[in-house]
């Protein structure tokens, strides 16, 4: 199962804050993706003071041997006609990708799960 990780997770990850499951799931999975939609989300929460990290960290995606996965104009697009079940761009966004890149979506936000589709619940 190919994997893309949420901000949060991926970002909990970076800290070492995952569960022993989530941890495992994605240590055994083929294929792991972060969104540029995460690295974004993650610039703007820290430009305005709302998150502190390490963003030279956050942007080594392939140090963890994780894969980037740039933003397209079908991800947009899709992404502008799911139901506004979730209000928050960046997450609309992670569920688009995951829906037309054949991905399971990794996430702690509960509230995903209302646009069906692959979708891992996980704990922190």
């Amino acid at each position: 199962m190919s994997l893309l990780l949420d901000t949060h997770i991926y970002l909990w990850w970076l800290d070492s804050q995952l569960s022993r499951e989530a941890h495992r799931l994605i240590l055994e999975s083929p294929d792991v993706f972060i969104s540029a939609a995460s690295l974004w989300e993650v610039g703007i929460k820290v430009s305005i003071g709302k998150l502190s990290v390490d963003l030279e960290a956050v942007a080594s995606v392939e140090a963890d041997g994780f894969q980037e996965l740039p933003i397209s104009v079908a991800h947009a697009r899709y992404a502008a006609s799911l139901p506004l079940h979730h209000r928050d761009p960046f997450d609309r966004m992670l569920v688009a990708q995951a829906r037309l890149e054949g991905l399971t979506l990794v996430t702690a936000d509960k509230r995903l799960s209302d646009y069906g589709g692959a979708l891992h619940l996980v704990k922190r």
